[in-house]
């Protein structure tokens, strides 16, 4: 027998605060997710936060939920982002994704969206049915360093023993491609670098209307998923450490200086993404290019992740980003039915690279 409980902020944050989160075989949320979770300015104080599934009094599995809403003609069309999917190896075949699944769409009246999924999520997602891909996007990964050392002996056990030679072969070649890159560390154009957001970056990307307010943007980026360290939760099956994790804004100016291009980038162990980017327009865009080559060279990135497909296309046309390689991805939002009824025909929401949970991980 499957028995579901549900957490709501105040709940959430007891379970929490008196680390009975911890009693099980295996952690369903750590402290600083929780805590995220919590904060979440886009949540009411009694939407389901985190849901637990025990089969014959045991943690068997749970699912998490990103409170988020559509605003159109000044009305809120709510629903949850399904962040977190895990069920026990002990308790497969039990059922138990099916009925977390199912407690989800009750919850959000089946006003859910799942994006940046396993494939086994997608086919289950899809088996539950009323299910359907929309707004997806188009992204490209480029590549800069080669890291086959990590990569091959990831795919193959055997690969593992020629490991020193493949690490051997990276450093060479990363040798090679850091002189090539010499004197590339230098712009004709101003622009800024911080760790946080300041007052000019909050004007002007107040200016840009989007799916999240800047606001919004500031608090995820001040309370993340992932902690930087060494320092791993071995009980939690889902990404909650780095060794480099960091969010940078950026600001970009004009020769007259004034600021043309905002961005926030994320940095994760060697990968770089853009989850947001606000700017005036093609010559600014090129700017920002060249601002991004310097930036993958000066913080060794392996590779970047972009969705935005107009920066995909400056890209392309541009000799400024220095990459070696660069492969074709796609990233689909599976939106249930009910969801989509509740939508005018022509909405779009314009979703940005960081969009739902995607920027926290």
């Amino acid at each position: 027998m499957i028995q579901l409980k549900t957490f709501n902020k105040k709940e959430l944050e007891d379970f929490v605060s008196s680390g009975e989160f911890r009693q099980y075989d295996f952690l369903p949320i750590t402290e600083h997710r929780a805590m995220s979770h919590i904060h979440n300015p886009k949540a009411t104080e009694e939407q389901t936060l985190l849901i637990l599934a025990f089969y014959e009094g045991r943690l068997a599995g749970y699912m998490g939920c990103l409170p988020d809403f559509f605003e159109i003609e000044g009305k809120a069309i709510r629903f949850a982002w399904l962040s977190t999917l895990y069920v026990s190896n002990e308790f497969r075949g039990k059922k138990v994704a099916k009925a977390l699944l199912q407690k989800a769409l009750d919850e959000y009246n089946n006003h859910v969206i799942m994006a940046e999924f396993t494939k086994e999520a997608e086919v289950f997602f899809h088996h539950i049915g009323s299910v359907e891909s929309f707004f997806p996007k188009n992204g490209k990964r480029y590549y800069f360093r080669l890291d086959s050392a990590t990569v091959l002996s990831g795919k193959k056990t055997w690969i593992k023993n020629f490991r020193p030679l493949l690490h051997l072969s990276d450093t060479i070649a990363n040798t090679l491609i850091r002189m090539k890159n010499m004197g590339t560390g230098k712009s004709k154009f101003r622009f800024e670098v911080l760790n946080q957001m300041d007052t000019e970056i909050k004007n002007f990307a107040s200016s840009y209307h989007g799916q999240r307010t800047v606001d919004e943007i500031n608090y995820f980026t001040t309370n993340p998923w992932i902690l930087e360290g060494r320092k791993r939760d071995d009980n939690y099956f889902f990404s909650s450490y780095a060794e480099v994790f960091k969010y940078v804004w950026v600001k970009v100016y004009d020769k007259q200086g004034n600021l043309e291009t905002v961005s926030l980038l994320l940095l994760r162990d060697g990968h770089l993404r853009i989850p947001y980017i606000f700017s005036n327009g093609n010559s600014s865009i090129h700017k920002f290019i060249q601002f991004l080559n310097i930036f993958i060279i000066q913080n060794k990135v392996k590779m970047m992740t972009v969705y935005n497909e107009t920066l995909n296309e400056k890209i392309k046309k541009s000799r400024s980003l220095s990459r070696i390689y660069e492969k074709d991805f796609k990233r689909d939002y599976l939106f249930r039915q009910e969801l989509l009824q509740s939508l005018p025909k022509d909405f779009n929401p314009h979703l940005q690279d960081g969009d739902g949970d995607c920027m926290m991980t």
